[in-house]
C-alpha cells in the first residue's frame, strides 16, 4: 500500500485504539462474568473462555505497535515478528475453536436436549492445544515476518513464488478454514433459534405452557449467545476479502488508505463484539432476574412490600412503618 506518512500515522492511532477498547470490553465483560458469579454456569464459562480468547487476540495485536517502534531497527524488530506472529494466529485459533464449541454447546441443548457440561475439560484441552499446532506451522515453514501491517505471514517479499505461497499459505491457514466453520456455526444457530421459535409458538398455543418451565427459562438465557458465531462471521468476510484483494494487487497502489483502515477497524471487531455480547446478554437477562429475585428477599423475617416509582425498595418494618432503599439496578418494570 503506497501511503502518505500522515495516512500510516493515522493507521497507527486507529489500530491501537481500536484494539485498546477491544481489550477494555473484553475485561469488563469477564469481571461482570465474575461479579454476578455466572460462571457458576457452564455455558458462562463456555461463553468467558470465548472473551478471554478474544481478550487474548486482543493484546497480540497490541503487539504490533512494536513494529511502529522497531521499524528501524531490523535486527531487534525481526526477533521479535516469529513470536507475535506465533501469538496472532495462535489467539485467533483459540477464539474461533471457543466458538465453535459455545455453537455445539448450544446446538445440542437447544435442538437435541443434550446438556453435554461433562464435556467442558474437552472444549477447553482442545481450544488451548490445537490452535499452538497450528500456529507452528508458519515457524516451520519460515513464514512469519514483517508484512504491510505489522507481524504476520510475510507476503510483501519482491520473488512472485514467495508471494504466491504466502498467499496460499494465510487462506489456508485461516481465511478458508474460519470462513467455512462459522460460516457453518452461523447456519447451525440460524436453523436452532428458527426451530425453537416455532416449538414455543406450537406449545404456547396448543399446551399452554407457563414461564416456569424450566426448560424454557434455561434455554431464555442461551439464545442470546448465539450471536457469538453470527457476529464473527459478520466480521471475518470483509477482512478475508480485503485480504484477496490486497493478495492480487501487491504491486500496484490498489489497496488504498480507506481499505486499509476498514480491515484495521474489522479485525479488531472480532474481540470489541465478543465482549460487548457478553455485556448485553448480562444486562438485558441476568441483571432483570436478579431484580425479580430481589422481591422475595426478607429483612428481619418480613418480605418487602413493592418497588416505588423511582426504583427504590419499599418494605414495611416489623413496627410498622415504612422505608425505602435504594436498587439502582433494578427497574420497577421487573
Amino acid at each position: 500500500m503506497n501511503s502518505s506518512s500522515g495516512q500510516v500515522s493515522s493507521l497507527d492511532i486507529v489500530f491501537t485504539a481500536s484494539n485498546g477498547a477491544s481489550v477494555l470490553v473484553c475485561l469488563l465483560a469477564v469481571i461482570l462474568v465474575c461479579g454476578l458469579r455466572l460462571h457458576k454456569k457452564v455455558v458462562y464459562r463456555l461463553a468467558m473462555y470465548q472473551v478471554l480468547s478474544a481478550f487474548a487476540f486482543a493484546l497480540a495485536e497490541l503487539l504490533q505497535i512494536v513494529y511502529f517502534s522497531y521499524q528501524n531497527d531490523p535486527g531487534v524488530y525481526d526477533r521479535l515478528c516469529i513470536e507475535i506472529g506465533w501469538l496472532v494466529l495462535y489467539s485467533a485459533w483459540m477464539k474461533l475453536f471457543f466458538t465453535v464449541w459455545v455453537t455445539f454447546h448450544l446446538f445440542c441443548f437447544g435442538v437435541l436436549h443434550k446438556n453435554l457440561k461433562k464435556l467442558e475439560l474437552l472444549y477447553v484441552t482442545t481450544s488451548l492445544l490445537t490452535p499452538g499446532v497450528i500456529a507452528l506451522i508458519p515457524v516451520v515453514t519460515g513464514s512469519y515476518g514483517p508484512t504491510s501491517g505489522g507481524c504476520y505471514i510475510h507476503n510483501d517479499d519482491d520473488n512472485n513464488y514467495t508471494q504466491q505461497s504466502a498467499i496460499i499459505e494465510t487462506f489456508a491457514l485461516w481465511d478458508g478454514p474460519a470462513m467455512l466453520i462459522l460460516l457453518v456455526a452461523s447456519g447451525l444457530m440460524v436453523a436452532m433459534v428458527i426451530k425453537l421459535a416455532h416449538r414455543v409458538y406450537w406449545r404456547r398455543n396448543y399446551e399452554q405452557i407457563t414461564e416456569g418451565d424450566q426448560f424454557w427459562k434455561v434455554l431464555k438465557q442461551l439464545l442470546p449467545l448465539a450471536a457469538f458465531p453470527i457476529v464473527f462471521f459478520v466480521f471475518v468476510v470483509p477482512v478475508v476479502i480485503y485480504h484477496i484483494y490486497y493478495s492480487f494487487n501487491t504491486s500496484t497502489s490498489a489497496s488504498s488508505f480507506e481499505l486499509t483502515l476498514s480491515a484495521v477497524l474489522f479485525i479488531s471487531m472480532w474481540s470489541m463484539s465478543s465482549g460487548f455480547i457478553l455485556i448485553v446478554h448480562i444486562s438485558v437477562v441476568q441483571i432483570p432476574v436478579s431484580c425479580r429475585k430481589l422481591r422475595s428477599v426478607q429483612f428481619k423475617g418480613v418480605k418487602h412490600r413493592s418497588f416505588d416509582r423511582t426504583g427504590r425498595l419499599e418494605i414495611e418494618l416489623p413496627v410498622g412503618s415504612a422505608t425505602s432503599f435504594p436498587l439502582p439496578l433494578c427497574s420497577v418494570t421487573d
